[in-house]
C-alpha cells in the first residue's frame, strides 16, 4: 500500500471487520461484567423465569409484554404463575427489574430475548403472529450493538428467512451491526430436578460472530451453553427433542391399547421394562397431549418438510394416534357408564386435573379440556377439581363457567363417574377410590384390578 493509500484508508477511519469487532468486544464485556441490559419478550411460563434468571445474575432486566395485567402484577412484586414465588419477584424489582408494555424502550437494552408462543392454526400450519408482530413491534427501535435472540419453537428457517430480513430492512447488517441468533427454550414447569440455570443452553447464530454475541449472552445466567453451526440448527434441535417425546408416547399410547384389548396392565409391562439397564427408556401413555410444545411442535417440521417434497409418515402416524387418545378415554368412559346401566347423556361427570401435567397450573392444550368438550358434547353434566386451577380460565378456544370442587366425601360420591385426567401429588386417591361410584384412571395411579376403577 502506498503512502497515499495509506493515508486514504486511515481517513475513511476503521474498516468493516474492525468496527464488527469492536461492537462485538463491548457487548461481549457488558455481559461479562453485567453492566448489559437484558430485555425479555413474553412473560409467560418461558420469558419469566429467564428474566429472574438474569436479575439474580446481577443484571437489570425489563420484561416486555402486550398484557397489562402482567406487566402491573410484576411491577407490584405480585406472581400470575403458581411455582414462581413473589418472594423471587420482588427480589427482581429490588434489583432494578421491571416490566413494560411500552416496546420503544427496547433501544434500552443491550440483549432482546423473544419468548412468545408459535401455535398452529386451524389447518395445523405454523401460526408466526405472535413472534412476527413482536419482531415488527421492536425493529424501529433496535439499535447498533444489540443482540437479538428468538427462543420460541418453530420451524428450521425461521430466524433466516423471516427475522433476518425485517431486520436488514432498517439499513443494519446482521452480524456486523445486530448479532441474530436462535436459542430454543427448553423450561419444564414444576419439575423440581431442573431449573433454568442447569438445563443446558443450546445456541445457534446467523455469523460465527453472531454465534459468539449469543454465548457470551447465555454463558453470564446459564452454567452451560452449547453452540451449534448456524440458526437452522438450533431451531431443528428443539424440534428432534419434542419430536422424540411425541413418537415415543405415540408408541406407549398405541401399546396401552393393545395390552387393553388383551386384559394386561400395561403400567406392570412398563416398569418390568425399565429394569433393563441399557436400551430401554421408559415412556408413560395418558388421556392425550399436552404443553405447548409436544402437542404442537411436530407439526412445525411436517409443514417445512413438504416445501422440500417430503412426507414425514412417522412423525404423522404417531400425531394421530396422540391426538386420538381422548376419544379413546371417553369411549372407556362410556363403557364403564353403560356397564352401570347408565348412559354418557345426563350422568354427572368429575374430571380430576385439568392442567396439562401433574402438580403445575399450566392449562396450555391440556387433554382434559378436550375431554371434557367431548363429555360436555355428549349430554354428560361436567364438573372438575383442580387446586391448582380454582377457576376456569378465560382461553381463546376453550369455555367452561366453573370452578373447582372440593373433595369431600359427599362431594365424590355425587359423582356417577369420576375421569382421574392429571394425576396432581395433592389428590386424596384413598379418599377418592373409597367413595367413587366408578372411577376411569388415565394415568396408572391406581394398581392391579380394583373393583371400581377402570384402567384407561
Amino acid at each position: 500500500m502506498s503512502y497515499l493509500e495509506e493515508q486514504g484508508s486511515m481517513l475513511q477511519g476503521p474498516t468493516v471487520v474492525e468496527r464488527e469487532s469492536s461492537l462485538l468486544d463491548d457487548l461481549v464485556s457488558k455481559f461479562e461484567d453485567r453492566t448489559a441490559v437484558i430485555g425479555i419478550v413474553g412473560l409467560g411460563y418461558v420469558g419469566l423465569p429467564l428474566l429472574l434468571r438474569y436479575s439474580y445474575a446481577g443484571f437489570r432486566v425489563i420484561g416486555f409484554d402486550i398484557e397489562q395485567g402482567k406487566v402491573d402484577k410484576l411491577n407490584n412484586s405480585e406472581s400470575y404463575i403458581e411455582h414462581i414465588s413473589e418472594k423471587s419477584i420482588a427480589y427482581a424489582r429490588r434489583n432494578g427489574s421491571e416490566a413494560s408494555s411500552d416496546f420503544s424502550r427496547a433501544s434500552e437494552v443491550d440483549a432482546i430475548i423473544i419468548c412468545v408462543p408459535t401455535p398452529l392454526n386451524a389447518y395445523r400450519e405454523p401460526d408466526l403472529s405472535f413472534i412476527l408482530g413482536t419482531v415488527e413491534a421492536l425493529v424501529p427501535h433496535l439499535r447498533i450493538g444489540q443482540v437479538l435472540s428468538l427462543e420460541s419453537t418453530t420451524y428450521p428457517g425461521t430466524t433466516d428467512e423471516e427475522l433476518r430480513p425485517r431486520i436488514e430492512s432498517k439499513g443494519f447488517t446482521v452480524g456486523e451491526d445486530i448479532f441474530l441468533v436462535f436459542s430454543p427454550e427448553r423450561e419444564d414447569p414444576g419439575n423440581p430436578n431442573f431449573k433454568t440455570r442447569s438445563i443446558p443452553k443450546v445456541c445457534g447464530g446467523a455469523t460465527p460472530a453472531c454465534c459468539r454475541a449469543g454465548i457470551a449472552l447465555y454463558a453470564s445466567a446459564i452454567d452451560e451453553v452449547v453452540p451449534v453451526s448456524s440458526t437452522r440448527a438450533a431451531e431443528l434441535t428443539k424440534l428432534l427433542e419434542n419430536i422424540h417425546r411425541a413418537v415415543n408416547i405415540g408408541l406407549i399410547n398405541e401399546m396401552k391399547i393393545i395390552a387393553d384389548r388383551m386384559n394386561i396392565d400395561i403400567y406392570e409391562v412398563i416398569n418390568a421394562a425399565a429394569t433393563k439397564p441399557f436400551g430401554f427408556t421408559p415412556y408413560y401413555p395418558g388421556p392425550g397431549l399436552g404443553g405447548h410444545c409436544i402437542p404442537i411442535d411436530p407439526f412445525y417440521l411436517t409443514w417445512k418438510a413438504r416445501q422440500f417434497g417430503l412426507h414425514t409418515r412417522f412423525i404423522e402416524l404417531a400425531g394421530e394416534i396422540n391426538n386420538d387418545m381422548p376419544q379413546w378415554v371417553v369411549n372407556k368412559v362410556a363403557s364403564a357408564l353403560n356397564d352401570r346401566g347408565r348412559s354418557v347423556k345426563g350422568s354427572k361427570i368429575l374430571i380430576l386435573g385439568i392442567a396439562y401435567k401433574k402438580n403445575v397450573d399450566d392449562m396450555r392444550e391440556s387433554p382434559s379440556v378436550k375431554l371434557m368438550e367431548i363429555l360436555r358434547s355428549k349430554g354428560a353434566e361436567i364438573a372438575y377439581s383442580d387446586p391448582h386451577v380454582p377457576v376456569f380460565p378465560k382461553m381463546r378456544e376453550h369455555h367452561f363457567d366453573l370452578e373447582s370442587v372440593d373433595l369431600t366425601t359427599e362431594a365424590i360420591e355425587s359423582y356417577d363417574l369420576i375421569l382421574l385426567a392429571t394425576n396432581h401429588s395433592s389428590f386424596d386417591y384413598g379418599l377418592i377410590q373409597k367413595h367413587a361410584k366408578v372411577i376411569v384412571d388415565t394415568r396408572g395411579v391406581y394398581p392391579g384390578h380394583l373393583h371400581n376403577v377402570v384402567k384407561s
